[in-house]
């Protein structure tokens, strides 16, 4: 089964302590549900149409288990912390093998 990727763009942060709020509940509610974080931050460089916004790409074993780590209560409470503080795109893509 291959790998899942979930992949989060920001477009803007609009409030950096509804971030942090976020990030706080978050990360352990992703990393509980088998997500390893790769990479995050903003991008070393960007091309054609990017945006040099905050990006973050987290592994998962399957799609499976990145939907299944979305729709978890512990990762749903971290949405509410965030509320309208980032507007943002998460996409989750299987990995290719």
């Amino acid at each position: 089964m291959p790998k899942a990727y979930w992949i989060a763009a920001y477009r803007a942060i609009k409030d950096t302590n509804k971030l942090a709020d976020y990030a706080k509940l978050a990360a352990p509610a992703i990393l509980a549900a088998g997500g390893k974080f790769l990479a995050r931050g903003e991008p070393a460089k960007v091309y054609e149409l990017g945006m040099k916004q905050r990006t973050v790409l987290i592994e998962f074993d399957s799609v499976a288990q990145a939907m299944a780590a979305h729709d978890s209560p512990a990762y749903q409470a971290a949405l509410v912390a965030l509320g309208d503080g980032a507007d943002r795109e998460i996409r989750i893509v299987e990995g290719i093998g």
